[in-house]
């Protein structure tokens, strides 16, 4: 897998489907240490890889989960899914204050304190009496995590430009890809042994072996010279230059609610899977591991074929219009247009809407960055921040009706795709932007 991040530094010769124009942006001063992290592919990818994938284990290896710590800790369906929210939300906080440090001081500090205390946090909810102190200390954990989420995006822009970030991107995809597969086996085979609390020492330590191999491992990527000097003030001026590139708000708020029809399926599908269709925590997490299967491979044919032969922006269209179809088929079904369909027609559509999200969530990401070399930690923390509170906020609507109908999940899915579509639409405005525009800036 490391073998094509040989020819994905800076002065790359352009491959076939590319134009010269795909490599204008000028080459920075860079610290030292960043050439050579770009020739070493593996590490780049192990690095970075494990950072983004520290949000799908900090959720989704607690999925199974979900049912047994609601008796656990005698509260309702609805209180335990604030857990996620509160993880969410703190990941989306988080990333407002880390991603314009990191801009400032650097990635490799605020990085390495992120992690501390998420290990710390980590460990606190592993021992939570109440369903109160769980839903604060997943607060705590998530505002530490983004530090991971944010750092990565911007250590991405500092190494690579253009149609190389959005390749990058796209591997990035089958490592946090892997997550997602990995984490509800994991987590379905950790409560045939223990109960849910065992779930957060796992995470636990996780979190302890990522931060000493960005310790011993990741150097500073930002060169001093590139950093912003400024304090909140200046963070928050960069911000508002940047909301205001209307196209680059248009990408931010598209992938937020792609990601927040993601977060739908995730936050819901445990109850509907388990609860409604009656499949055990080992059956739902096989079925949530396929699904990613299919995320991961989308990433991989966007990565691997799509990118410098298609436009990006045609291949996000064409995501999300297959979320659209498959959010519009998931409420069909559910609603009882076709009467009881059962498990398997479901679980086909859910597969659909996850696999799309393998060509639209790498893609707004990239072709927003493109746009931001000068800021990219604060660019990189409003698009995780924008799509982790609308995330937030789908979250508690999918259960809006109880623990019985899957409806709510399917609206929640539409609604979210219907609106990314509109936002890329009404601000990004594809058609108007030339062949090459989308490296140029």
């Amino acid at each position: 897998m490391d073998g094509g991040f040989h020819t994905m530094g800076r002065g790359a010769m352009p491959e076939r489907g590319q134009t010269t124009e795909e490599h204008r942006i000028p080459k920075a001063a860079e610290p030292p240490g960043s050439a050579a992290l770009r020739r070493t592919g593996a590490l780049v990818t192990l690095v970075l890889g494990g950072l983004t994938a520290v949000p799908p284990l900090s959720m989704d290896m607690y999925l199974p989960a979900l049912p047994e710590v609601t008796d656990a800790l005698h509260a309702p369906a609805a209180t335990i899914q604030l857990t996620l929210t509160a993880c969410l939300l703190g990941m989306a906080l988080g990333q407002l204050v880390v991603g314009p440090m990191s801009d400032k001081w650097g990635r490799r500090r605020p990085l390495l304190i992120g992690l501390l205390v998420y290990i710390l946090a980590t460990a606190i909810c592993a021992f939570a009496p109440t369903a109160e102190l769980l839903i604060g200390f997943r607060l705590l954990q998530g505002l530490a995590g983004a530090a991971g989420i944010v750092i990565a995006r911007a250590i991405v822009r500092d190494l690579y430009d253009g149609v190389e970030m959005a390749r990058f991107f796209s591997t990035l995809m089958l490592i946090s890809g892997v997550a997602p597969v990995v984490a509800p086996l994991i987590g379905g085979q950790v409560l045939r042994f223990t109960d849910w609390r065992g779930i957060f020492v796992v995470l636990t330590g996780v979190g302890i072996a990522l931060t000493l191999l960005v310790w011993r491992r990741l150097p500073e990527t930002l060169a001093p010279e590139k950093r912003h000097s400024g304090g909140t003030l200046e963070a928050l001026r960069t911000m508002k230059s940047l909301l205001a590139d209307r196209v680059f708000t248009g990408y931010m708020i598209a992938g937020g609610f792609a990601f927040a029809a993601l977060f739908a399926y995730i936050s819901a599908s445990p109850f509907v899977i388990q609860e409604i269709y009656g499949a055990s925590p080992q059956t739902f997490s096989l079925l949530f591991g396929v699904n990613s299967v299919g995320l991961i491979a989308a990433g991989q044919l966007n990565g691997k074929v799509l990118v410098g032969r298609v436009s990006l922006n045609k291949v996000l269209a064409s995501g999300l219009t297959a979320i659209t179809v498959a959010a519009a088929a998931l409420l069909l079904m559910t609603s009882g247009v076709f009467g009881d369909v059962g498990l398997f027609p479901v679980a086909a559509g859910l597969f659909v809407l996850m696999s799309a999200m393998g060509l639209a969530m790498p893609n707004t990401q990239s072709l927003a960055l493109t746009r931001t070399p000068h800021a990219a930690g604060s660019a990189s923390a409003l698009l995780g921040t924008t799509s982790f509170l609308i995330g937030a906020i789908a979250s508690p609507l999918v259960g809006i009706a109880g623990e019985d109908t899957a409806v709510p999940m399917a609206v929640v899915q539409l609604v979210c795709a219907v609106a990314a579509i509109a936002c890329f639409v009404g601000l990004c405005r594809p058609w108007q932007q030339r062949p090459t525009e989308e490296a140029d800036h």
